[in-house]
């Protein structure tokens, strides 16, 4: 196992991506505290890892407040004595043109998408720094390197998250903390209604897909959490501030 007894942070582990982040990084060994907005989706993801041999606690988090993110990681310290990882993956989706979006919108884009990401990086790299290193993955997107149509508040944000990971990376690289963006492509689940609605269905987004993508198909979740496996682990130990695109080819 290439974790062995590391722990680990994972936000918005109750589906999706996040929760294959967290089963993955569980399966490799280390000690995963499941956060997640719903308690009982942290609970699921935490019987789901305990079910196949591994360990996990699970913990409610709103990441747009402050208090609890540090709750979560004074907790985290608290029962562990120290953070390896975090992957900090809560975002949002907010779908239109400059015209379309209201600052609410944006606000909200920045909140999750940018500043969620900049507190809980800044909560745990004291730890990181004292513990001798550590690796925060930041979960950007394939918009946060390229452009979408009718995106704005996303494709803004997501760039934004990219400059944060980037820009902590410079900062941190003398502690060894490492700090990289995770930019996956389409995974099929209900994050994408959205920009599916604006693209004017599922028929639409499906062709979309088989058309745009040179690959022809969605990613799996599980496909995704490799990359994050990659860019946790030791596997990775000499890149930091690196944005790693994993989307079938549609950057190209």
């Amino acid at each position: 196992m290439i974790l062995a007894d590391r722990i680990a942070i994972v936000t918005g582990a109750g589906s999706g991506i996040g929760r294959a982040s967290a089963e993955i990084l569980a399966r490799e060994g280390a000690i995963v505290v499941v956060s997640d907005l719903e308690r009982e989706r942290a609970d699921a993801t935490v019987v789901r890892i305990t079910s196949q041999g591994g360990r996990a606690s699970a913990m409610a988090v709103d990441v747009a407040d402050d208090a609890q993110l540090r709750a979560l990681v004074d907790d985290t310290i608290a029962r562990h004595g120290r953070i390896d990882i975090l992957h900090s993956h809560v975002g949002v989706q907010v779908n239109g043109s400059a015209e379309q979006v209201d600052p609410a919108g944006m606000d909200r884009s920045w909140d999750l998408n940018v500043r969620a990401h900049f507190i809980a990086a800044r909560l745990v790299i004291p730890h990181m720094k004292n513990q001798g290193g550590g690796s925060i993955v930041i979960t950007s997107s394939n918009s946060g390197v390229q452009l979408d149509r009718e995106m704005v508040a996303y494709a803004t944000s997501k760039h934004a998250a990219v400059a944060l990971a980037r820009q902590m990376a410079a900062d941190y690289a003398r502690f060894n903390i490492r700090v990289n963006a995770l930019c996956p492509g389409w995974v099929d689940t209900p994050f994408n209604e959205p920009f599916m609605r604006q693209m004017g269905g599922r028929d639409a987004l499906e062709e979309y897909v088989r058309t745009q993508i040179p690959m022809g198909r969605w990613a799996s979740a599980d496909e995704i959490a490799e990359a994050l496996l990659f860019l946790a682990s030791d596997r990775s130990s000499f890149m930091t501030g690196q944005a790693l695109v994993v989307d079938g080819g549609e950057c190209l």
